[in-house]
Order: structure tokens, then C-alpha cells, then sequence
């Protein structure tokens, strides 16, 4: 039985929706379905309510973020393909704000209702070897990897591509999770114990000296739209701070940004997805992995950017003209994680004294430790005094620092 749950109308009535609507550019007052209600999808509701729109979202959760400001929410739908079709006949377009999705489910959906990105995007995306072996078909650099599917595979593995190396799930990672390092032959044994037994990808280690990702829209005629890449710093494998400019040579930026065009039209992506990249000390760009959706490295674009990247999500799957990626300031963002509510309510005036410092909270009612619950932005007149802005005013809301 579906839960429905913020409905602002008492009796939404059901319309089945043909392929050839997917051409037709969706105006302000159609219904946008969001697959999943985390903190993406809140964002992605207020873009689109922000231009008119309503927004009806899909989680497991009747109090999500994305509840807070979408039209409707349909709870406990989101494994059983027969209801998510009867939802789908009440929605003029369908995206995403998270990849694991059942691509049957998506399947099923599709075919009453235009899904975008489309199935064969997520299919693709949302499991690592598939990935890779698109990546690897079409020519774009990536990790040298080699699939696992037993212990004497990772053996094989290792033998090949030497060591370190890291082993990762092939579906379901995220923030590092489903992802171990290996050293040593003495590693492996515990790896696969760990990871095992389900389908792994072993990637070779790469000395990189900086990671960087780039959001990009495209639109179902083709035209794109490609922010600038942001310099991204993580901490216990989850990102800690963003910043744009990057920093890093012109034909470095260059190369990502051709190459995450590149990938979004090869795909066929309709919407918004971010391209993660190593770059080697040697100038080397190298594809770490795809998402098919915003981005967390992607929050400052609401802030710093004439388009957000949710703005671009919205504007990308109704055929919409897409915005402007200009940005009007360097920038950087720093996530807000569980752990900065371990000794009670962070003190925001304190960081919010700091001078462009801009606050987004989640909503989410529970800080557990490594749990993202919102973001902090600042803007500055440099790239390197925006990153010790917002670091500063995080460490202030903390307690880490006296003002």
C-alpha cells in the first residue's frame, strides 16, 4: 500500500503519458517526480516549486527532506514496479537524486511516463564494471581495473595491476562505503572477507595530486551546459570542502570539461550529472566515476552561480533553454556532517558573522556521525580566502574556535 503524504490537492487525477510527449517542453504548472527524498531531491523540489512547478517525490520515508517542500510524497513505492506506474500516470516527467535505483522498476515507469536520464543511463552508471567498460569502449581514461568475482580472481587481480590497489563493491558505493585498500598480499584475505562475495572491481592506485569534479547539464536536443570544475578535499572518504576556482592549469580544466560533455552525449543523459576526475601530477585527467544526478561537490552552484545545478536538472528534463554556468565568484563549500552536533546544536550566528557565509540545512532529524545534514558556502573575492571563510565559520559553529 503507497503512503501519500503533503498532498496539496485532494484528487489528482490519472493520465497515461506516450513516448512522444518526451520531445514536448514541459511549462511551469506540469508535475515533476523525483525518485527519492534525501536532501537532493528537497533541492531539486525547491528549484522547480521556485519556477512554478509541482513536485511529487518517491522515498521509502514519509519524513525526508524533500517532503518539506514538495506537493506530495509517495511513500513505501519505490521497489514495486505495478504502483510505481500508477504514480508515474500522474507525473509529466520522472528524474532522479540517487542512482540505486532497480532499473526494472525504471523500465516499468518509463513506459508511461518520460524517465530522465533515461534507463539505459542508470543501468549503465550504477554498477562500476559497466562503467568502466563504457568508459573503456568510448575512449575515455580511466583506472586500469580488472573484475572480481572470486578470491582467486582478486589474486589474479592483484597480480596484474600490482599494489596498492583498491577493491570496491560494484554497485551501492558511496562515501567511500563498499570500498577497501590493499597494501600488501597479507591484505587481501580480509578484503574479499569484507567486500565479498558479491561482483567487485579492482582499480589500480592512482598518484593523484588533486580531485576534481564537473556538473554538466544537457538537454534532449543535445545542447550542454558545463560548470565550472570544483577542487574537491575529502575527510574518512567523504567530501569535506569544494572550492572554484580550481586552481589547476587551464588545459587540465580544459580536458574535464570536454571530456564531461563528451560523456553526457555519448550517454544520451537528459538532466544533470557530474563527472568525478584524479588529475596526476603529470597533468593526466582521469575518469574516477559518473553520477547521473546533482552532485554534492556541485552545492555552491546555488550560491555562486547565475544557474544552480538543480535549476539546470529542472530547466534539462522539462526542455527548457539551460542557464547560464557563469560563476559569479570564487567560492567554496563545506559539508556539515553528523558529527558537528556531537556536543549540542552548532552555534550558526557565529558562522553565519562570517562575511559571505551562506547556511542549508537538511532537515534531517538525526545527526548520526558521517551523516550529511546540511552545507555551508562562502563567497570571497579569492578561491583561498573562500575556503579559510567557510572552514573558519564551520570550525565557529563547532566550538573548535573562539570568535
Amino acid at each position: 500500500m503507497v503512503k501519500i503524504v503533503n498532498s496539496s490537492v485532494t484528487d489528482h487525477a490519472l493520465r497515461s503519458v506516450t513516448p512522444s510527449a518526451a520531445s514536448d517542453v514541459l511549462r511551469p504548472g506540469a508535475t515533476l517526480g523525483v525518485m527519492g527524498g534525501g536532501q537532493l531531491g528537497a533541492m531539486f523540489a525547491m528549484a522547480g516549486k521556485r519556477m512554478g512547478y509541482r513536485v511529487e517525490a518517491i522515498s521509502d520515508e514519509a519524513d525526508c527532506p524533500a517532503a518539506r517542500h514538495c506537493d506530495r510524497v509517495h511513500v513505501g513505492a519505490s521497489y514495486d514496479p505495478e504502483q510505481l506506474v500508477q504514480i508515474a500516470r500522474m507525473l509529466d516527467v520522472v528524474t532522479f537524486e540517487f542512482e540505486n535505483v532497480p532499473i526494472e522498476t525504471v523500465q516499468a515507469m518509463s513506459a508511461v511516463v518520460p524517465v530522465r536520464p533515461a534507463p539505459a543511463v542508470l543501468f549503465t552508471t550504477q554498477d562500476r564494471g559497466r562503467e568502466k567498460a563504457f568508459l573503456m569502449q568510448h575512449g575515455f581514461d580511466c583506472a586500469p581495473h580488472r573484475t572480481v568475482r572470486s578470491i582467486e580472481d582478486l589474486d589474479a587481480a592483484v597480480a596484474a595491476l600490482g599494489l596498492p590497489a583498491v577493491l570496491k563493491t560494484a554497485a551501492f558505493g558511496y562515501d567511500g562505503k563498499g570500498q577497501r585498500r590493499i597494501d600488501s598480499p597479507t591484505d587481501i584475505p580480509a578484503a574479499w572477507e569484507i567486500l565479498g562475495p558479491h561482483e567487485l572491481v579492482l582499480e589500480a592506485w592512482i598518484d593523484f595530486e588533486a580531485e576534481i569534479s564537473v556538473v554538466a547539464a544537457r538537454g534532449h536536443t543535445g545542447e550542454t551546459a558545463v560548470f565550472e570544475p570544483t577542487r574537491n578535499v575529502h575527510c574518512h572518504h567523504i567530501l569535506d570542502v569544494a572550492s572554484a576556482p580550481s586552481g589547476l592549469p587551464e588545459n587540465v580544466l580544459a580536458t574535464a570539461r570536454r571530456m564531461t560533455a563528451a560523456i553526457l552525449n555519448t550517454l544520451g543523459v537528459v538532466g544533470v550529472a557530474c563527472v568525478e576526475f584524479f588529475v596526476t601530477r603529470e597533468g593526466r585527467v582521469i575518469v574516477n566515476e559518473i553520477a547521473p544526478r546533482p552532485h554534492n561537490s556541485g552545492h555552491l552552484t546555488i550560491d555562486a552561480c547565475e544557474t544552480s545545478q538543480f535549476e539546470q536538472q529542472v530547466r534539462a528534463i522539462c526542455g527548457l533553454p539551460l542557464g547560464s554556468t557563469r560563476q559569479l565568484a570564487p567560492a567554496a563549500m563545506a559539508n556539515l556532517l553528523g558529527d558537528c552536533w556531537l556536543h549540542g546544536e552548532p552555534d550558526w550566528p557565529a558562522a553565519l558573522a562570517m562575511p559571505g557565509v551562506s547556511l542549508m540545512l537538511y532537515g534531517k532529524t538525526n545527526p548520526r556521525p558521517g551523516r550529511k545534514m546540511g552545507h555551508l558556502t562562502a563567497r570571497a573575492a579569492t578561491v583561498a580566502e573562500a575556503i579559510a571563510t567557510v572552514t573558519l565559520a564551520r570550525a565557529l559553529a563547532v566550538g573548535q574556535v573562539s570568535p
